[in-house]
């Protein structure tokens, strides 16, 4: 008998759970879904996907390369968690400052943050255009944010090292992300975006990345 793979199982049992959603209440929920004959669409770093409304199935809209592990659990966890009623709030914190985050927050820094750091290291130049193939906008000289998805937008910080000092990265989220989504996917999420900004530069992804 073929063995399956966890991620395959884990992938069924949250289409199943789509499947089994009120379309219409999440719909309410995210304003950022839009509905599309028998597709549910939105973005998710620069992409688009869409969600069939009857077989539950993600499709990317925008390429024709394969949906990830990672942006098929952001979705679906998404869509899950999502409060009714959550709005942006403007206040901005870092990771191991939302609530429920502290207990992964050294992995958080150790996993993400630190490989980003060391992705663009040296290499300074080549964030303005990768931020911008993610849909992503200037914030000042150092920083970007990255929609993530609309209603968990992402800032990220990077100053460039020098002789004396190393590169050093910081990312911040609207302190609502936690009621978008559960505080553990924010590090998948933040996992992914990380990827496809070294993706988007032609970078290999440094350090010791999730």
């Amino acid at each position: 008998m073929e063995k399956v793979s966890n991620y395959a199982v884990q992938r069924e049992q949250w289409r199943q759970r789509f499947l089994a959603m009120d379309q219409e209440a999440l719909c309410r929920k995210l304003p950022e879904l839009e509905a599309a004959g028998d597709q549910l669409r939105l973005w998710h770093f620069g992409k688009q996907f869409a969600v069939g409304r009857t077989d539950g199935v993600i499709r990317c809209l925008t390429d024709d390369g394969a949906v990830n592990y990672n942006e098929t659990m952001n979705i679906y966890t998404l869509f899950h968690y999502c409060v009714p009623g959550t709005r942006l709030t403007g206040n901005w914190l870092p990771f191991r400052d939302l609530r429920h985050a502290s207990p992964f927050a050294a992995a958080f820094q150790r996993g993400i943050v630190q490989p980003l750091a060391e992705t663009f290291s040296g290499h300074e130049d080549l964030l303005p255009g990768a931020a911008e193939k993610l849909r992503g906008v200037g914030l000042g000289a150092n920083g970007y944010q990255l929609p993530a998805f609309a209603c968990i937008p992402m800032r990220l910080y990077f100053w460039d090292g020098d002789d004396e000092f190393a590169a050093q990265a910081n990312l911040l989220f609207d302190e609502s992300a936690v009621d978008f989504i559960h505080v553990e996917s924010i590090v998948t999420i933040a996992s992914e975006g990380i990827r496809q900004l070294a993706d988007a530069a032609g970078l290999p992804l440094g350090g010791k990345a999730f």
